[in-house]
């Protein structure tokens, strides 16, 4: 790791993503930062350089194999980061074992298969709704009732797990992008959502169902080479990282047009369609900020530094979609009108997000539905008001608080 620049230190409450992005600009488009515990790691936040880098299997995902500090012992089960680094998965493996976990997966992610969920899509924002409507709350938090409710119990359905195990299979997940955690919490959250996880595998032995947690267990058990380590992993990155990742596409989209009454108008009327604010509001807010790690497994020259054999790498999808390289002086704006909307924030390469499709489909149906179900709705805080989520790892708001009803004139 280079010792001759200063490593910018980034905030674990993650209070201002974008501007940090800007300040790690100034060393380029890759930079040197400084995570908890002193652990250094190099940012990418330039497009071409991170697509580069994603489609580069000489920059692996696997720590088991390829971070030397990790292989020796010197990252602690008490690191705030640890379960991005500790857990079997799918996204800390290459090469053929990659392959051989994703084609177990496909097959639920299908075109067909994700079609096939709309109407079970359609009933839980209904549901989700008519509990807001109900809701006898002059304000209440947008991002709970809705955007964080929708992923969580789709993805909850999708594998089978029952009402009275949720809280204990997602709680893991909420900890795991919280980069303030001390080493306690962190430590005893990768412990809990280990045994989450493993009591939700053998509930599934017992008690089998048409879902997905199901299908991973029989193909286990018929002899495919999925370890239980790699089931216990791979449940923890779909039931984590699958849902939180949508929550706040779900949220940055509608505080967007909460935010431009004159641009909401526009939406409402046909005038700017539902696929271009879905398409800015990945590129200007990607969901993800910094998401660890990859690793060099050789030596290279890239972006203007040195990256050491064993170097960990974050790739700044924040600033990937706001890069001013590709986007020009306009990056930071949100236009959906704009003709070039490209961005990364799903990935790129082997490791490009297999629940895409998905995402797609529940934002299409849920953000529409929620807008005309409450016409009136607005932001009850103004927009610099609101405060962020404690993560550097993902980009979003701690809460959204809205009024659902415009005021009628004359009340009090």
């Amino acid at each position: 790791m280079a010792k001759d620049v200063c490593p910018y230190r980034l905030d674990p409450d993650g209070a201002d993503t974008h501007g940090e992005t800007v300040r790690l600009r100034e060393q380029g488009p890759i930079a040197l930062v400084e995570l908890q515990d002193g652990v250094l790691a190099w940012s990418v936040h330039d497009y071409a350089i991170a697509k580069e880098i994603m489609g580069d299997e000489r920059f692996s995902k696997n720590p088991r194999r390829n971070w030397p500090a990790y292989i020796n012992g010197e990252i602690s089960n008490g690191w705030p980061l640890i379960t991005w680094v500790a857990m079997d998965t799918m996204a800390t493996q290459d090469g053929v074992d990659h392959a051989r976990l994703r084609k177990l997966l496909l097959k639920a992610f299908t075109e067909r298969r994700v079609e096939a969920m709309k109407p079970h899509i359609e009933k839980t924002v209904n549901d989700l709704l008519d509990a807001m409507e109900a809701a006898d709350e002059e304000i209440i938090d947008l991002k709970g009732w809705f955007h964080a409710e929708l992923p969580t119990r789709l993805m909850c359905d999708l594998f089978g797990v029952p009402e009275e195990s949720r809280a204990d299979v997602l709680a893991g997940g909420h900890k795991n992008i919280d980069t303030r955690i001390s080493a306690e919490v962190a430590e005893a959250n990768l412990h809990q959502w280990q045994k989450a996880i493993s009591d939700l595998v053998e509930y599934k032995r017992v008690t089998p169902g048409d879902d997905l947690t199901s299908a991973l267990i029989t193909a286990k058990d018929e002899g495919s080479s999925l370890t239980h380590s790699e089931l216990i992993g791979t449940l923890h990155l779909l039931l984590g990282a699958g849902s939180e990742t949508l929550v706040n596409a779900l949220a940055h989209s509608s505080l967007a047009l909460l935010d431009d009454p004159e641009l909401r108008a526009k939406v409402m009327s046909g005038e700017i369609s539902w696929e271009h604010i879905w398409e800015e509001a990945l590129r200007v807010e990607s969901p993800v900020a910094h998401l660890p790690f990859r690793y060099a497994t050789e030596d290279f020259d890239i972006g203007g530094v040195h990256i050491a054999k064993g170097d960990a790498i974050l790739i700044d999808f924040a600033g990937i979609g706001r890069d001013p390289a590709l986007h020009g002086e306009s990056a930071d704006v949100f236009d959906p009108l704009r003709q070039d909307k490209t961005n990364l924030s799903f990935g790129h390469g082997v490791h490009y997000c297999l629940g895409a499709r998905l995402a797609r489909h529940a934002w299409m149906i849920g953000i529409p539905a929620l807008f005309r179900r409450f016409p009136g709705m607005r932001l009850a805080v103004r927009r610099d008001e609101l405060v962020g989520q404690g993560s550097f790892v993902v980009n979003g708001h701690a809460s959204l608080p809205v009024r659902l009803r415009a005021e009628v004139p004359g009340t009090v």
